[in-house]
């Protein structure tokens, strides 16, 4: 559900502010549905995006779908990680998750209600057809029409978005195998809502699908 649109319907049986005092509600963010998550800092102290922030304006090609994807006008709720295809350790399991959530929304009906935007941040090895390749190999609905590998056009753009507008942190690491270098990184999953609003921020190098999708089923 589209928060904007939620607002506006509030607005035609009085203004929000009106309302808010009568009942003595504080929404401490308007812009997000979900509550403040029990923590110990603020959504600033934090280097990442986090709760209550809004996604940055930028937009990134979609090699595999030969388009472009601008965060901000993205009009469903949207989960959003960082990985490279070429990871053998943490990648598979942030991957994982969006797939078990995909899988969910698509055997219970909600499929067109959420976006997958899986950021890489080695644009160099990961070309569409690689892409292609590891969403087979991931067993991904990528015909499903939700599902977008995204892939800045050079190493600059991935440490301008990835690391300097999201602020997840990569490092690139020589290593003696055949690939050449792997990368160190911040493991980190958001769920942003249809308004461009970081919801959560599950960063984890494990994030719980199930707490995905109870989170994603309040904002539908």
């Amino acid at each position: 559900m589209k928060r904007r649109i939620f607002l506006g319907s509030l607005a035609t049986i009085g203004t929000v502010g009106t309302l808010g005092g009568c009942l003595g509600l504080a929404d401490p963010n308007p812009n997000v549905t979900l509550g403040e998550p029990d923590r110990q800092f603020d959504s600033s102290d934090v280097p990442y995006q986090a709760w209550g922030e809004r996604v940055p304006d930028v937009t990134i090609p979609a090699p595999v779908d030969s388009r472009s994807v601008s965060l901000r006008t993205v009009d469903t709720p949207t989960v959003i990680t960082f990985f490279f295809s070429h990871c053998m350790t943490i990648c598979p399991v942030l991957i994982s998750a969006l797939r078990n959530v995909q899988t969910d929304a698509m055997n219970n009906g909600y499929a067109n209600q959420v976006t997958f935007l899986p950021i890489t941040f080695d644009p160099a090895r990961d070309h569409a057809q690689r892409l292609q390749a590891y969403a087979e190999e991931m067993n991904i609905a990528d015909g499903a029409g939700n599902w977008y590998f995204l892939r800045p056009d050079s190493e600059q753009s991935a440490t301008q978005i990835i690391q300097k507008e999201f602020g997840v942190m990569f490092e690139k690491t020589p290593t003696k195998k055949q690939s050449g270098y792997m990368f160190t990184h911040t493991p980190l999953t958001l769920l942003v809502n249809a308004d461009g609003y970081v919801e959560r921020a599950y960063k984890t190098k494990s994030p719980d699908q199930e707490t995905i999708i109870d989170d994603l089923a309040k904002l539908r």
